[in-house]
């Protein structure tokens, strides 16, 4: 794809949700478990949803728009690091619908998570990437995230 064919720069527009949006957010994350088969139902996903945009404390989630429609979303969650001294922040889900990616939409929404992030006191940035999603791995490179190859992310689901 040429760059004249690329998203223009001014065109992505982040929308910080609501919790309003909470229904208009939904299909995108359903979206996002199927092509990462996460298992969900619907229930817990929407109360999972509404506990962050009612929360600020725990993180921000913002619709992705390209010349007025909304393409997906991008979701950031707050912790804390020693490490790091301070707050982190989890760019726990990120999707964009698959006929708008490969056009410089990913790049631009990073940049200005990244952005977003440090407005809100973030010291490290994180995100995972599944080991078969090259693409998506390039792109978190090329935007400066580098992997910890001495660390494995392991998690304990303590339902």
């Amino acid at each position: 794809m040429s760059d004249a064919e690329r998203v223009a720069a001014g065109a992505v527009k982040l929308v910080l949700a609501q919790p309003a949006d909470c229904r208009r957010l939904e299909p995108f994350v359903r979206a996002y478990h199927e092509f990462e088969h996460i298992t969900s139902s619907p229930g817990l996903r929407r109360l999972a949803l509404q506990q962050l945009l009612e929360n600020a404390a725990l993180g921000r989630i913002w619709l992705i728009e390209v010349s007025g429609e909304t393409v997906g979303y991008v979701a950031l969650c707050f912790g804390y690091t020693i490490e790091f001294a301070g707050r982190d922040g989890f760019v726990d889900e990120f999707f964009i619908t698959e006929r708008h990616r490969g056009r410089g939409i990913g790049r631009q929404v990073l940049e200005r998570i990244a952005h977003e992030a440090r407005r809100c006191s973030v010291k490290a940035l994180h995100l995972e990437v599944a080991r078969t999603n090259a693409a998506a791995a390039r792109l978190y490179r090329s935007c400066g995230f580098v992997a910890r190859e001495r660390y494995h992310l392991m998690t304990q689901g303590l339902a």
